[in-house]
């Protein structure tokens, strides 16, 4: 539900400390139009991921496998 313009002008600092800890956006209506404040999403720390053993053996190979055999001309 939107709050007014006035409600976030009295309690700007709160109502926006709280969309930061939440996450949620915040929808202020003005003139019959309704606005929102959006936090910016966090991104993901792909270090954090486990990793995977994809390849098995030496991923150089891959690179240098005569692919030619399996090609075929569209036709």
């Amino acid at each position: 539900m939107p709050i007014s313009a006035t409600e976030l002008r009295a309690n700007i600092y709160q109502i926006l400390d709280e969309a930061i800890a939440t996450g949620k956006p915040v929808e202020v209506e003005r003139k019959g139009v309704v606005l929102q404040v959006v936090p910016p999403r966090k991104k993901r720390d792909l270090s954090k991921m486990p990793k995977r053993n994809c390849v098995i053996g030496d991923s150089e190979d891959l690179v240098h496998m005569d692919w030619s055999v399996y090609w075929k001309p569209y036709l």
